[in-house]
């Protein structure tokens, strides 16, 4: 009998730790690694309200970061805005059927210029691909989850 409960509750536990899996997204901390360099530049927090993803700078790790840098190179509401809090992702939303979040976009803030983006949990939720569009061109960074 115990032995019975006991494969039955190691079933439960393990479909539900599966469908968890399953559930994986791109909410939490982030930290972004330059695809050109290696540097690691930020962490970015990433939430998700109304099934859409949007996403901050909590804090910059550049060498040469400046605690008062704003982004002068935004050419929207954001120009002139702290780097620190500067929101960086707007938009994207789960595609039906996949583990990819589309149809956002994202900013760049060292050029001012926003790309499409898609947003990819790999390596079971540790890493993050986001891919920036700028018509038929791309760029992917892969990012380390930090929570």
């Amino acid at each position: 009998m115990k032995a019975t409960l006991a494969a039955v509750l190691f079933t439960v536990t393990a479909a539900s730790a599966m469908a968890q899996g399953a559930g994986i997204t791109p909410v939490g901390l982030w930290r972004n690694v330059d695809d050109k360099t290696g540097e690691v530049k930020a962490e970015i927090r990433i939430a998700e309200a109304n099934g859409a993803l949007n996403g901050r700078i909590e804090k910059s790790l550049k060498k040469d970061a400046k605690a008062d840098a704003v982004c002068d190179e935004c050419s929207d509401d954001r120009k002139g805005k702290p780097i620190t809090g500067l929101e960086i992702i707007r938009g994207g939303k789960k595609a039906e059927g996949k583990d990819v979040w589309e149809g956002g976009k994202i900013l760049d803030p060292e050029n001012g210029k926003e790309y499409r983006a898609s947003f990819t949990p790999v390596d079971g939720g540790k890493k993050l691909e986001v891919r920036g569009y700028l018509g038929p061109f791309w760029r992917t960074q892969t990012w380390n989850r930090v929570q």
